[in-house]
């Protein structure tokens, strides 16, 4: 038996406030599965599962605020497989009781009402989370005014509006963890300028018989060399904690950073990136995108990422230097790519350079390790074909 805890989903995060439950007491649940959806101030998160097993009691109540690391469910079945990243992680979700369970707080039933009593059958609330759509917005066509599947299912077809997110919190939690990573880690910072031409040329050839919907943007190729780079130089990749000192990551979830309309900003994980594709990557990319502004992450997004990448070239920015996102130890930027004049040998010729930056902390790194970071990574770029 084993207690599912309220999980950390970043250090700006010191509670959170259960929305749904999507597995119920004596479900069968697996690894991966999303057992629930809690919201946050970065929105409507979906949370998952490590473990095989089946749902036991719930702890907590719908609706209920709770700080992390507070008991929510009990989860029934063998210990967890210490691997993968689960070590790792900011927080760790399921922890063996030591004591005897807290007294369960009430449970919603079955058919349990979703944000602020709307009640809603469980097919029509998956959709709803699966589409983003606010439960509490719509009227139910069921028994009771009950919300079936066919009501989300117009909801949808009719364009009502999505669950919401709320960026007046979201720019006070960003505000918060950003303060803390400027008291608490000593930055230091690099940049240094990119040739552009041999993967900008690549780039042309392999999206020369693609769908505009199929292409692949220089993003990925940045984002995939910048893994590629944290392979041969771990010391950027992984966690660092005041009282264990820093722990390099087994996996490489790179973190992307992405603006949400209205001055919101959350940076998801990709997991593995170095192990993907340019194709997989692309799609990735383009997906978690899509879900971030829609407020529809998941848990493991949000609290496994190990580096985080940042790019405001589309902005027209050419460069940025990034705050460090603890427990994090680097962030890397990318600008936009400008036409520039380069020696080269006797000559000058006008290039695409990219600048890339590098903020990382300095309890962990130096200067000289970060250069050769760097390096690495404008070195990957101008074998785009390796990626």
């Amino acid at each position: 038996m084993y207690q599912f805890r309220m999980p950390s989903l970043g250090a700006d995060m010191e509670a959170g406030t259960l929305v749904e439950w999507l597995k119920q007491p004596g479900d069968a649940i697996s690894r991966g599965d999303i057992i629930a959806v809690v919201e946050t101030e970065k929105g409507a998160i979906e949370v998952e599962i490590f473990v095989d097993g089946k749902m036991g009691k719930q702890l907590v109540a719908l609706g209920a605020t709770v700080p992390v690391g507070t008991p929510i469910a009990q989860i029934e079945g063998p210990a967890p497989q210490e691997e993968h990243e689960e070590e790792a992680k900011p927080a760790t979700i399921l922890e063996q009781p030591q004591a005897p369970a807290a007294p369960a707080a009430p449970v919603a039933a079955a058919a349990a009402p979703v944000r602020g009593g709307t009640p809603a059958s469980p097919a029509a609330r998956k959709l709803a989370m699966e589409r983003g759509v606010d439960l509490e917005g719509l009227k139910g066509s069921g028994p009771g005014g009950s919300i079936v599947l066919h009501d989300v299912e117009e909801a949808i077809a009719g364009g009502l509006p999505r669950r919401g997110l709320d960026l007046a919190r979201m720019r006070h939690a960003i505000a918060s963890a950003m303060a803390k990573s400027k008291r608490e880690i000593p930055h230091y910072y690099l940049a240094t300028e990119i040739d552009m031409s041999v993967p900008l040329a690549w780039l042309e050839g392999a999206n020369a018989d693609r769908a505009p919907e199929d292409r692949l943007l220089p993003a990925v190729l940045t984002l995939k060399a910048t893994a590629q780079a944290a392979r041969k130089f771990p010391a950027f990749n992984g966690h660092f904690d005041p009282s264990q000192g820093f722990s390099p990551a087994r996996g490489i979830h790179i973190g992307v950073a992405i603006a949400i309309r209205g001055g919101g900003l959350v940076s998801p994980a990709i997991h593995d990136c170095d192990r993907l594709s340019l194709d997989e990557l692309m799609t990735r990319m383009r997906d978690l995108a899509s879900r971030a502004r829609e407020g529809r992450l998941r848990s493991s997004e949000l609290s496994d990422a190990t580096l985080t990448v940042s790019s405001l070239g589309e902005r027209g920015v050419e460069s940025l230097y990034g705050v460090i996102y603890p427990p994090q130890v680097a962030i890397l930027g990318f600008g936009a790519v400008t036409r520039k004049p380069v020696a080269v040998e006797n000559s000058v010729e006008i290039r695409p350079i990219v600048t890339a930056t590098l903020s990382a902390d300095h309890r962990v790194s130096d200067g000289h390790l970060g250069s050769r970071f760097l390096k690495q990574i404008g070195s990957l770029l101008q074998e785009p074909g390796k990626l």
